[in-house]
């Protein structure tokens, strides 16, 4: 029997119980509604998309052409039709999931108005966001079940038995939008306690996986900004067992964990951790210190702190602000070192932030930390904040410099930094081939870098901002209502996108279907003919 057929058999068994009380309930109607909301709570939410992410990361292990990706979302209306949009045009949204940005969360959601990346903003947005998310994705489903449901009704009524089994095949076997979240919770807001309180939230929201980076909270920049400053190895320790802690104590045991490494742009700590015996972490954060031999106790200043270090006495660099520096040319072996720690103290994905799209580059890091821990996976964020096209036109011609080709046509990106942008440019070998490999460049990194999961940080923030652009200057130019039918509706209408039925992804049709459940003939209800939503079929 269908299991659409079946909660329907279990729930006039439940109705039958109560005799006349429930007769004015339809038990097709109450398992319909039942189906059409799934999931009950975020932890539900949280169980089954983690489920969902283990089996990508089992499947990548094994094919690194099975890579995961994700767009950021900064509402609930973004994330809903990010997800229609990907099962229309793919037939599934398997492998593709959620990114929940900091960065989008402090510029578009904060009470205090747009704000920097610097963990200003109130840490309760996030959750708040996530649950903002799910409800819509939730709704997503119930609209595209309303649909199937009512197209079974027209073909009972209409006693077409094969397309009856083929519409209840499809409830059976229907693909919910409800998809994987990674969400930021910054450098944790505050002190590890802080960082399990709000982690919990988070997984009671429905997040899966929380991603968390390694630099202080309460100077935290953001990844592509000078002045980050980074926490030694215990600091942050803390705080993933914290995470860890909370997806335990909420039942979400297969939870995951990105650990971030900021080391690589990141030349400032504000600790000098204490080393218990030799060789231990805080011993190796400590060696990659900048620092000063000391031959004479006499040389130090007031308040001067100094370490035995390698058999000689030397005293830390301490900057005005007192922060420490790290020495020039450490960041790739502090990145290793912290992702090689993570991956051994409970992370389950890493997250190195680098200042430019180069797979050779992330290959080279990934690869050293794979030689202690060869199954470590890394999530990568493919940011806004690089200019692609610029980064790999530089690429591209740096090659075609090394083979000898004549490059007289091409300004010289050392004399004129932003030349090679041109849009005279753009048919050019040299365009042509950096495109390939930016189309190419997930495919690449994933097979190449041990790149699990493909995100953009901040999509459509850009995306918003960029289609407001262009329909405010023709609508108040000389476009006029044409900007908006021609840009926006009839484009809509062309591709078939559900939104062009606002009122129906709203909600209007499947509140009209609850008041005739509940009120039957006497409901009063909003569609039909009269309703303008009529005139796009």
């Amino acid at each position: 029997m269908s299991g659409y057929l079946k909660e329907i058999s279990n729930m006039e068994a439940l109705c039958s119980k109560q005799g006349e009380a429930w007769k004015g309930i339809n038990a097709e109607y109450a398992a319909r509604m039942k189906l059409q909301n799934r999931f009950q709570s975020g932890l539900d939410i949280a169980r089954h998309t983690a489920a969902i992410m283990r089996s990508d990361m089992a499947d990548y292990d094994k094919d690194p052409s099975k890579y995961t990706q994700s767009l950021g979302c900064w509402h609930g209306f973004v994330a809903q039709q990010k997800a229609i949009a990907i099962k229309r045009h793919l037939g599934t949204l398997k492998k593709k999931y959620i990114y929940l940005s900091g960065w989008m969360v402090a510029a578009l959601r904060s009470n205090f108005g747009p704000l920097p990346d610097q963990s200003m903003h109130e840490k309760t947005s996030v959750s708040s966001l996530i649950r903002e998310i799910y409800t819509f994705l939730k709704q997503a489903d119930a609209v595209e079940l309303e649909r199937i449901f009512s197209s079974l009704d027209e073909s009972r009524a209409n006693n077409n038995k094969s397309e009856e089994k083929n519409l209840l095949s499809q409830i059976d076997n229907f693909e919910s939008h409800v998809v994987p979240i990674i969400a930021d919770i910054d450098a944790g807001f505050g002190n590890e306690e802080a960082t399990y309180l709000l982690a919990k939230q988070m997984i009671e929201a429905g997040a899966c996986a929380i991603q968390i980076e390694n630099q202080v909270s309460e100077v935290k920049q953001c990844g592509h900004q000078a002045g980050k400053v980074t926490v030694p190895h215990e600091v942050f320790l803390a705080k993933v067992n914290a995470i860890r802690y909370a997806f335990l104590e909420l039942g979400v045991e297969d939870g995951i964990i990105v650990a971030r490494t900021d080391s690589l742009g990141a030349g400032l700590t504000q600790m000098v951790p204490v080393s218990k015996e030799p060789g231990d972490l805080a011993s190796q954060y400590n060696s990659f210190l900048e620092t000063e031999e000391i031959n004479n106790v006499a040389e130090l200043k007031e308040h001067d702190i100094t370490l035995h270090q390698g058999g000689k006495l030397v005293k830390p660099v301490r900057l005005d602000n007192g922060l420490y520096s790290f020495r020039e040319g450490t960041g790739i072996d502090r990145v290793v070192l912290d992702c090689v720690t993570s991956l051994r103290h409970g992370a389950d994905l890493l997250w190195i932030e680098t200042e430019r799209p180069n797979v050779a580059q992330i290959a080279e890091m990934v690869n050293r930390v794979k030689e202690v821990i060869p199954d470590a996976k890394l999530v990568y964020n493919n940011s806004p904040s690089f200019n692609w096209t610029l980064k790999f036109r530089e690429q591209v011609y740096e090659e075609l410099k090394s083979e000898g080709e004549d490059l007289s046509s091409y300004p010289d990106p050392s004399s004129d930094p932003l030349g090679l942008m041109s849009s005279d440019l753009d048919d050019s070998v040299l365009a042509i081939t950096a495109d390939k490999y930016i189309q190419s460049f997930q495919s690449d990194a994933s097979r190449e870098a041990g790149i699990f999961h493909h995100l953009i940080t901040l999509p459509t923030y850009h995306e918003t901002a960029l289609g407001v652009d262009t329909l405010a200057e023709g609508y108040f130019g000389n476009d006029g209502m044409l900007a908006y039918v021609k840009g926006v509706q009839r484009t809509e209408i062309r591709r078939k996108m559900n939104v062009v039925k606002h009122q129906e992804m709203a909600g209007t049709t499947i509140g009209d279907h609850h008041k005739e459940y509940f009120a039957g003939e006497n409901a009063l209800l909003a569609g039909g003919n009269e309703n303008t939503m009529s005139q796009f079929g």
